[in-house]
């Protein structure tokens, strides 16, 4: 009886032993998200903290976390201000110690770049601007194909599309920032490349409330086609314009072009003329990446409808789990520099659809370059017009 005693008292020693160990060894795995949750445009960022922040509480509650590992997402506002990412960037680095930064437009990630990789921080940028790859290209990473690939789809489903034997006739129409100018020159390139006449390019400032001066140019270039490259509120801005000056060329976007509030503005202007190219799951995809979003959607009820930004927001924190994964997988430890070096073992990692497949390399940190070509319905639809290609090397493959 006493031999009893004695060898379970040393189990339970055993057992609490083990339970102080676990616990020694788990860890808070610190995500820091620096977004423009009040400025212009807002309502992006917003839904990006919202599809962030709705995946890591699944992994928490419902995977039990990473390795045991629980998640904290720290959001800081930036306002859509480029000093204001810095200093978020700065705080993320030294203050909160965090393990992996998101960081938002293209050029606060730009700003944000040097301190990134002067702290070693595994960082994913919202805005897929293809300057922020430009080499060094350490620690700073895109969840999917850079607004380059959205200029080669764009200007190959023209291309496709264009029924007469002239050149097709397409004009620019972007903010003057970062952001817009960054489909400038790939469009430029792939145009000439594929016998396109880029006509005309107007720039704007993102405050600007009428672009009827912009459109009327447009009109006088003889530009069939417009390339839009800023946020949603000026796309309602850019329908208006265009109708005052009864000039329907056909609109065409990066996967930036909508929010929720676009939508709900939008009424009686959308007319289901606006084309984008859009590289994810939408409603009507049969795969576990419309299931996942459809899932935390129902769960935690922050959205009531299927939106771009809160897919983004799904698609940047999913990344970002697997790479946790993958580090503790590997090195039983989940830091910068295990995370840094799990995402470079990416290879086609698959999504289930969520997000075309995720390859990193140490060279190469755009994750894919698949696109598709979606049509915008007034009603939050989005309609396939293409199957996923490549266009860097793939002919379009239209749906009838």
């Amino acid at each position: 009886m006493t031999e009893m005693r004695t060898k379970g008292w040393w189990l339970l020693m055993v057992a609490m032993l083990c339970l102080t160990y676990t616990w020694a060894e788990a860890k808070t795995i610190k995500v820091g998200a620096a977004i423009n949750m009040t400025g212009p445009a807002s309502t992006w960022g917003q839904y990006h903290a919202k599809g962030m922040g709705d995946y890591f509480r699944y992994v928490n509650e419902v995977k039990g976390g990473v390795g045991g590992n629980k998640i904290e997402l720290i959001l800081v506002d930036t306002q859509y201000k480029v000093p204001e990412a810095q200093a978020a960037v700065k705080r993320f680095a030294v203050q909160d110690q965090v393990d992996m930064i998101a960081t938002w437009s293209t050029g606060e990630g730009l700003a944000a770049k040097p301190m990134v990789q002067q702290y070693k921080i595994p960082t994913i940028n919202f805005s897929t601007g293809w300057e922020i790859l430009t080499p060094p290209v350490d620690y700073m990473y895109l969840p999917f194909g850079s607004y380059r690939m959205d200029c080669y789809a764009i200007l190959a489903y023209i291309k496709t599309i264009h029924r007469t034997k002239d050149k097709p006739k397409v004009g620019l129409l972007t903010y003057n920032n970062a952001y817009g100018r960054s489909i400038h020159q790939p469009s430029k390139e792939y145009a000439e490349k594929v016998g396109i006449d880029i006509v005309a390019i107007e720039e704007f400032p993102p405050k600007t409330v009428d672009l009827t001066t912009e459109l009327l140019r447009l009109q006088k270039s003889g530009a069939s086609y417009i390339f839009l490259q800023m946020l949603p509120a000026a796309i309602i801005t850019t329908l208006k314009s265009a109708d005052r000056i009864n000039y329907q060329p056909m609109f065409l976007g990066t996967w930036t072009s909508t929010d929720p509030d676009f939508f709900k503005q939008g009424q009686g202007l959308i007319k289901d003329r606006l084309i984008i190219q859009f590289p994810g799951c939408v409603p009507g995809d049969k795969t576990p990446g419309i299931k996942l979003v459809q899932t935390l959607m129902e769960k935690y009820k922050t959205v009531s409808t299927f939106d771009a930004a809160y897919w983004e927001g799904i698609v940047v924190a999913s990344i970002m789990e697997r790479a946790f994964q993958r580090a503790y997988e590997r090195k039983k430890e989940i830091n910068r520099e295990t995370i840094t070096e799990a995402l470079e073992t990416f290879h086609n990692e698959d999504f289930g659809g969520l997000v075309p497949p995720v390859t990193y390399t140490k060279t190469n940190h755009e994750a894919s370059f698949m696109a598709r070509i979606v049509r915008v319905k007034e009603d939050g639809s989005f309609i396939p017009l293409t199957q996923f290609f490549d266009p860097s090397k793939e002919k379009i493959k239209l749906i009838k």
